[in-house]
């Protein structure tokens, strides 16, 4: 399983890409897609949206169930990936590309502390 070491990990299988010193983009793990399976609706945040780590922040709906998307930072969302409203199943073909769900401008980089890195992420879902 695809597993980039360029990421942070959240333990509820998201994952954050600091992009600029202080925004990072957000999305779900190969591993959290394959569970759901074919994802048939995302529901993203508003822009301008504040959040807090671990809070409840997106929907991704699979033929299987609903899931929540939980922030892995606090912050500002800046932008949602409206690409998604019209192909959500790039969440299933491109996780940590095209299928990105939403940018947030980080609170508190030392959050970033309290996350994953790929070696630790491999070792929750067995995939050493």
């Amino acid at each position: 399983m695809l597993v980039p070491e360029d990421l942070k990990y959240a333990e509820t299988h998201e994952w954050l890409r600091v992009d600029t010193d202080n925004v990072g983009t957000v999305g779900i793990t190969e591993h959290a897609q394959a569970e759901l399976t074919d994802i048939v609706y995302v529901e993203l945040p508003q822009v301008g949206t504040k959040v807090t780590a671990k809070q409840a922040t997106a929907v991704v709906e699979s033929v299987k169930a609903a899931s929540d998307i939980y922030s892995p930072v606090s912050g500002e969302i800046t932008e949602a990936n409206a690409e998604l409203e019209s192909n959500p199943a790039l969440v299933n073909t491109e996780p940590y590309g095209k299928g990105w769900l939403f940018k947030i401008r980080l609170q508190d980089k030392g959050e970033l502390s309290n996350l994953k890195d790929a070696a630790a992420y491999r070792a929750q879902i067995g995939d050493e």
